[in-house]
């Protein structure tokens, strides 16, 4: 079994051929600053390239999966290079568990906010604890979208819908969240980690050939839509950063 290292992140491999990543600030309700977003992507592009793995848990620890952004931790970009530089990070971990080959579980737990609830949106299975919420405040703070949602989103739950989380940034349970398509299948607290093993195992216990074709096939019909909007919303984030409303907003939040 071969295990990786990173500063905010565990990759942890199972015997079975299942591994477990895991966002690991809990102090900081895995909020995401710059070292968590690099490490997600390099955890995924280890895993990826992993023969062993067969099949991936993507989940928080502690009492939340994702926060979004850490405003502690916050770096402004100063220059439109820096900007982009951090919103092309964004994407990259989206690319690494979205149109990468493993198949990705949720275990969504707490709060999934803002680029947190993108990540649970990427996985291709998520399964949400019963107390778990998620929302969109990026429009509040004069900012956008990433991770390929303003494609995924739509196609989930319906384009109203998408308008009403994004515009919004209205608060969701994860009740909703499975009425309306984005959650995969709800779980008790308690036994959220055991329904997504479960999972992983039969995903792990498949023909790893077909898997990632059926993975591959289902994303290449959308890949066209998703690789423009992730341009799209890279531009539109980068435009937000440079807006000095945005500044004010973010310390306000």
């Amino acid at each position: 079994m071969s295990d990786f290292t990173y500063d905010t992140v565990l990759s942890d491999m199972h015997e079975d051929g299942v591994r477990l990543i895991t966002l690991n600030r809990p102090e900081r309700l895995n909020a995401m600053n710059r070292a968590l977003i690099d490490d997600l992507a390099r955890a995924f592009d280890d895993a990826n390239a992993d023969p062993a793995t067969r099949a991936i848990i993507l989940t928080g620890a502690g009492k939340a999966f994702c926060a979004g952004d850490d405003r502690q931790d916050h770096v402004h970009p100063e220059s439109e290079e820096q900007a982009r530089d951090l919103v092309l990070a964004i994407q990259r971990a989206t690319h690494a568990i979205t149109l990468a080959p493993k198949p990705v579980v949720g275990a969504i737990n707490g709060w999934a906010v803002g680029g947190g609830f993108e990540w649970a949106i990427n996985c291709d299975f998520p399964i949400w604890a019963e107390s778990a919420r998620g929302f969109f405040p990026e429009v509040s703070l004069n900012l956008f979208v990433t991770g390929g949602v303003s494609s995924l989103l739509p196609a989930l739950v319906g384009l109203n819908k998408a308008r009403e989380m994004l515009f919004f940034g209205d608060r969701y349970g994860a009740a909703d969240l499975h009425a309306m398509g984005l959650a995969w299948k709800t779980a008790p607290d308690d036994d959220l980690m055991r329904m997504a093993q479960d999972t992983a195992r039969r995903l792990a216990d498949l023909p790893p050939l077909s898997v990632r074709a059926m993975k591959r096939v289902l994303n290449a019909a959308r890949s066209t839509d998703l690789h423009r909007a992730m341009d799209l919303e890279t531009e539109a984030t980068v435009a937000g950063f440079m807006d000095p409303e945005t500044t004010r907003r973010l310390s306000a939040f």
